[in-house]
């Protein structure tokens, strides 16, 4: 009998659980099951999540084939009519020792097709630990599951739901096993991570908790955050950021639009102005801070001026890597009933926004020729600095560790050392 495979689809925190997946289906023993981890951000990544499991079922003709993830939890009629998938589990179901308990080859009788409870109900985040996956060298920890926003676009509330913080000593102490293992840096992630304390006793902040890791793990070279909603940033966290050189200065940011007409039929809470005052506050704290951002092309009613508005915030928020996602419909969201816009014109301005994504990385590399950087190696021959850039070497260096280098030229969308 073999081992389950797993696929994941979409987010950082699918890999994270994937991997605590894995750990679960080992322990119960499963076998011959192929585990597709979904995404359902968009109506392509659903469009996607398909196509791979048609793909896996014909690679594994006699596997039990379950599906998991987001797309599961939201649509989970959709792919138990597949005539491919086996069973379907839900996005807190997933991460049940109980759930895979129940696949093991020894159990007697048969347990349902579908397993997908009111995710709206739960209010704890999963307790299961990993020790890090991916690279030897970063460790993601998942502080944070659900989302208690709902912008007029997203489904992802309805795939993760509403928003359960993991106690800062809980995180504490699994970053200190982490470092004890051999980890250099450690990534913060979440579904809306700036939300996280919100549900805990007294209320802390995102801000908090960094100030508190910073503190209590004194060896821990370097912490990342990951996605963030600049908006909900406390006081703390930009004390962080202009006092903390272990906290990298680079921020994802979840912008969406530059225009304030849009942003307010999307149902976010901040304003261009407030975006580019945040950029530009980050920056005084840490000149070398760096952005990404999601943005958002061709959301129902936008014109070229509010489209353009969006462009401009490139420059006017010194963004340097840009998440560009054309818009997609998802069924049961109000922006779905609002009027569209033609779809030639969003691939246009998806590929316009792209095309300044890549002059926006092409300045941050020329700027960094001759710099030096501490750079953190995920194999031997490439690493990244503080800044998420990608550096290449043309001889071995120690994998897992930081290494100091002097930035020499660039390649395509990496730099060279």
């Amino acid at each position: 009998m073999n081992a389950p495979k797993f696929t994941t689809l979409g987010c950082r925190l699918n890999a994270y659980e994937t991997e605590a997946m894995k750990e679960l289906a080992g322990a119960a023993g499963v076998q011959n099951a192929v585990v597709v981890n979904t995404c359902a951000v968009t109506a392509e990544a659903v469009r996607k999540a398909k196509k791979e499991i048609r793909k896996l079922r014909r690679e594994n003709p006699d596997a039990t084939l379950i599906v998991t993830g987001c797309a599961a939890q939201t649509e989970p009629e959709t792919f138990v009519a597949m005539p491919e998938v086996s069973k379907v589990i839900g996005n807190t179901e997933k991460m049940q020792p109980e759930t895979w308990n129940g696949m093991a080859p020894d159990l007697i009788g048969q347990t349902e097709p579908v397993q997908v409870d009111d995710i709206m109900s739960v209010t704890e985040t999963a307790g299961h630990l990993i020790d890090g996956f991916g690279t030897r060298s970063r460790a993601y920890v998942q502080v944070q599951n659900g989302c208690d926003h709902r912008c007029t676009f997203c489904i992802i509330p309805y795939g993760r739901g509403n928003s359960r913080s993991v106690p800062a000593g809980v995180v504490v102490e699994q970053i200190k096993r982490l470092v004890g293992k051999g980890y250099n840096e450690v990534v913060l992630t979440g579904v809306d991570l700036t939300s996280w304390g919100a549900d805990l006793p007294a209320e802390p902040k995102l801000g908090d908790l960094v100030m508190r890791i910073l503190k209590l793990v004194p060896d821990l070279p370097r912490l990342r955050i990951s996605s963030i909603d600049s908006i909900e940033v406390d006081e703390n966290l930009m004390q962080a950021i202009a006092t903390e050189p272990r906290l990298m200065p680079h921020l994802h940011l979840s912008l969406q639009h530059g225009d304030d007409l849009i942003l307010k039929r999307m149902k976010r809470r901040h304003l261009r102005d407030d975006a580019i005052k945040f950029s530009e506050d980050a920056r005084k704290l840490r000149p070398d801070m760096t952005f990404g951002a999601d943005i958002i092309a061709g959301f129902p009613t936008e014109t070229e001026a509010h489209f353009e508005n969006s462009l401009r915030l490139v420059d006017d928020c010194a963004l340097t890597w840009l998440h560009v996602f054309p818009y997609s419909p998802r069924q049961g969201t109000p922006a779905a009933r609002m009027p569209a816009v033609n779809g030639k014109d969003i691939k246009a301005r998806a590929a316009r926004l792209r095309a300044a994504g890549d002059q926006a990385v092409a300045k941050h590399l020329s700027q960094q020729i001759g710099k030096t950087h501490h750079i953190l190696m995920e194999n031997p021959r490439m690493g990244r600095t503080e800044q998420f850039t990608e550096v290449t070497f043309d001889t071995d260096q120690p994998e897992s560790q930081i290494v100091t280098a002097r930035i020499m030229g660039s390649r395509g969308d990496q730099l060279t050392a």
